[in-house]
């Protein structure tokens, strides 16, 4: 009885033994999994935060453009209303050149009938 009480002690020793290196196993394999892990989150870190500047550096670009965009839309207004103001001079001076060059024909047309 004393022996079989101390086989089975040992057959549990055994078996418990076998447990604490498979445990010892996985805990090793789950130890390099979290340092994987831990690498991994602190590249994704990295990452994020890189995306974080260059996106506030994009929206910034983008403000520039928009504003940029915004005085050249005015300057173009201008210019155009400035195109429209010169080119109705210009048919006004035509229609002036027109009307002295017909007075001047007919000044010459009374002088050569005199």
């Amino acid at each position: 009885m004393v022996e079989a009480d101390l086989e089975r002690a040992e057959e549990r020793a055994e078996a418990g033994e076998s447990k604490i290196v498979e445990l010892e196993e996985e805990l090793r394999v789950v130890g390099n999994n979290l340092k994987s892990l831990e690498v991994s989150e602190e590249k994704a870190t990295r990452k994020e935060d890189e995306y974080s500047i260059t996106l506030k550096q994009m929206e910034q670009q983008l403000r520039e453009a928009e504003a940029r965009a915004e005085f050249a839309e005015r300057s173009v207004q201008k210019l155009q209303k400035e195109v429209d103001r010169l080119e109705d001079d210009l048919l006004l001076e035509k229609e002036k050149n027109k009307m002295l060059a017909d007075e001047m024909e007919a000044t010459l047309h009374d002088i050569q009938n005199m």
